[in-house]
């Protein structure tokens, strides 16, 4: 996953909410708690459109490629930020890539909205699976048939798709760092302490689970 002619997508349209995918393109783009030395995932925005697209803060970001550009060769991650808009058929594009790159096995990871439009897609039926709240999405979304496999989890992965609340950024970005094996245990624990808790003591230990992981032998970057 982290071929320099690989990429972190970022699904970029009007209304994005900026927290959710935070705190996650920072850790992929710099790949400064990855085991692997020198390892990142660049990061890059796709739209549906050529022009710049206005996220929830106001923001004014102009994308790198368009969504159907993207090819499964050149994709490592997608992801699919969160937004008002996610029950638009507009977005439909986004939710076709996303099913065709988890059966070329390539990770897909949704917060928030995200998360209604795969359900409404039928895309959790069949997979472990979390959201903003269980009740809220049997009622937007007519067509869910997964409340077997919903979890009351801020964030989980099953299979190569990691869901999200939208209000577990943090919870988000650790879950996909574990999942997809970039950073080791150790790290992901004094990693996550540190910005759930907001404890101080964290940050030595993030410190030092590097120095130990290189001490063992990994390839921290």
């Amino acid at each position: 996953m982290t071929g320099t002619d690989r990429f972190a997508y970022l699904y970029a349209f009007d209304g994005m909410a900026d927290w959710e995918y935070g705190f996650l393109a920072a850790e992929l783009n710099t790949g400064r708690y990855f085991m692997e030395r020198g390892a990142r995932l660049e990061f890059k925005a796709a739209s549906l459109g050529p022009g710049p697209v206005r996220t929830m803060g106001g923001l004014r970001l102009l994308p790198d490629i368009l969504l159907d550009e993207v090819e499964a060769s050149a994709c490592s991650l997608l992801i699919l930020p969160g937004g008002d808009s996610w029950l638009d058929p507009m977005h439909a594009p986004a939710i076709d890539k996303a099913r065709a790159f988890l059966k070329e096995g390539i990770p897909v990871a949704a917060i928030c909205g995200a998360t209604l439009a795969l359900a409404q897609a039928g895309m959790l039926d069949d997979r472990a699976h979390t959201s903003n709240d269980l009740g809220y999405l049997k009622a937007v979304c007519p067509g869910y048939r997964g409340e077997a496999h919903y979890s009351g989890e801020p964030a989980l992965s099953d299979r190569g798709l990691i869901t999200a609340s939208g209000i577990a950024p943090v919870e988000f970005t650790r879950c996909l760092l574990e999942s997809l094996g970039l950073a080791a245990a150790g790290t992901l624990d004094a990693w996550f302490g540190l910005y759930s808790s907001h404890e101080p003591k964290y940050y030595p230990q993030l410190m030092g689970s590097l120095e130990n992981t290189a001490a063992q032998g990994g390839h921290h970057g």
